[in-house]
């Protein structure tokens, strides 16, 4: 039986991070999960919820989830409308192909006010005298039901019918409820029955593989073995055969019993498959001599880049984009690399040692590569140079210094260079200006000098 694991809902929670207290989308579709437990604790901002193509029998422990909008639930066995109250902000319920038989169920929707789409399409209640009227009249909330807009004028008219359809359907359920036992007993009778087979076919093996037949085999070993193989060869083909040409109810229980068949037949042959693989001869990684070998065997593409800014390497590993990182082992040693793509080694001897520890190893979210980045053991200290004080230094060394942008001092010989006088700059410019203020002075004093010689003459009329 498949249940919902934390380690199911951090696989599905890669787009956020595989972070689940805020997740707020999953799919869990196909995952053959039996029981519908835990998202309620792990997951509770939830507001979009795809659980299609299970086998989940019973809507429980969602009833938590206040933010829920939307919740698929196609294919599955659930057979009744059930613990939904608390998901007050649900939107859409999608519950196409179940087995929904008890359709006054759908009075517990009332308490989702904010309902709006409904899809029971594949269900056997939608086959009941009245269907569509009975849930148009219950839940006044719908906008739509099985993808098709409900009129005003369709509502009202199945308001004024409700009582005498209300009965119609309580008389189809009880007429259907009565089927489902009949059919309930007879899948208990045809699991004993197969069970009894199985028993059957145990026995028949036991007595095939008796002393006398087993001294047989020793004498005749590859004989009997290939006799044993076409045994097994026809009980199987006259066991599906069986199987599958028998006619049986589509019922919940007829739902689970093939499933359960197809798990069984692949178990069998993965059993079968086992030993073969066991047979295969693994590649070979280190020689006798402890020589470490180059080997691809998922045949990737990839680059080794040497980056000697940060004095480390760069494995770029072309893994496929959407391949579960769970799928992948990286084991980086002081002299090679070794990454296991779903049990395939592939191994890179390195140019250099490198520093295991300070090692990392990260996804590509857009291409879904495998970047491994590992420091080398040796380091390299880069010294600075000192330039001589006898030597000037050239054009091409100062534009290389401009182009690096680095400041380099230099450290300059008085005897060889002359350098102006401070003091001198300072005295010249007294002695030729004397500063502005000084200057203004002087122009005021020189015209004071010629006023002194100015003769006021009255004949003369004022000059404006």
């Amino acid at each position: 039986m498949v249940r919902i694991t934390e380690d199911l809902v951090r696989r599905r929670a890669e787009h956020n991070n595989c972070e689940i207290f805020s997740l707020e989308e999953i799919s869990l579709h196909q995952q053959e999960i039996e029981k519908l437990e835990y998202l309620d604790k792990w997951c509770r901002d939830l507001k979009i919820l795809y659980l299609q193509n299970n086998l989940i029998p019973k809507i429980e422990n969602v009833g938590k989830l206040k933010k829920l909008e939307y919740l698929n639930l196609a294919l599955n066995n659930i057979e009744k409308i059930e613990n939904l109250e608390g998901c007050e902000d649900l939107k859409k319920l999608d519950l196409t192909a179940n087995f929904i038989g008890e359709l006054s169920s759908i009075e517990t929707l009332k308490y989702n006010i904010h309902l709006k789409e409904l899809f029971l399409v594949g269900n056997p209640c939608t086959e009941f005298q009245g269907y569509r009227q009975f849930v148009v009249a219950t839940l006044h909330q719908l906008k739509y039901l099985d993808s098709k807009e409900i009129e005003r004028s369709e509502r009202i008219q199945a308001l004024q019918n409700y009582p005498e359809v209300k009965q119609k359907i309580k008389e189809q359920e009880q007429s259907y409820l009565l089927k489902r036992a009949k059919e309930k007993e007879e899948a208990q009778r045809r699991m004993h029955e197969r069970k009894d087979r199985k028993e059957k076919q145990v026995e028949a093996k036991l007595g095939f593989d008796s002393p006398g037949s087993l001294q047989d085999k020793e004498n005749h070993q590859s004989e009997g073995e290939t006799e044993k193989e076409t045994w097994r060869t026809v009980e199987d083909d006259e066991e599906d055969r069986r199987f599958w040409e028998e006619p049986t109810p589509y019922t919940p229980e007829s739902r689970l019993e093939t499933h359960r068949y197809i798990e069984e037949k692949r178990k069998a042959k993965d059993n079968i498959r086992e030993p073969k693989k066991r047979e295969k001869l693994l590649p070979t990684l280190v020689t006798a001599e402890e020589k470490v070998l180059n080997v691809n065997m998922p045949k990737l593409h990839f680059s080794l880049k040497d980056d000697e800014e940060n004095n480390q390497f760069i494995l770029d590993l072309s893994v496929y984009r959407h391949l579960d990182t769970s799928l992948l082992d990286v084991d980086v040693q002081t002299t090679y690399i070794r990454v296991l793509v779903k049990g395939k080694p592939f191994q890179l001897v390195l140019p250099e040692e490198v520093k295991p520890d300070s090692s990392s190893a990260k996804r590509s979210q857009t291409t879904g590569h495998l970047v491994v980045s590992m420091p080398k053991a040796k380091e390299i200290i880069l010294a600075k140079q000192k330039l001589s004080t006898s030597i000037k230094p050239s054009d091409t060394m100062q534009k290389n210094a401009r182009r690096s942008g680095q400041v380099e001092k230099l450290e300059v010989d008085p005897s060889k260079y002359s350098f102006p006088d401070v003091t001198k700059i300072i005295q010249e410019k007294e002695r030729i200006g004397q500063g502005p203020i000084r200057l203004q002075a002087e122009k005021i004093s020189e015209t004071k000098k010629n006023y002194i010689d100015f003769e006021d003459n009255e004949d003369v009329p004022p000059l404006i």
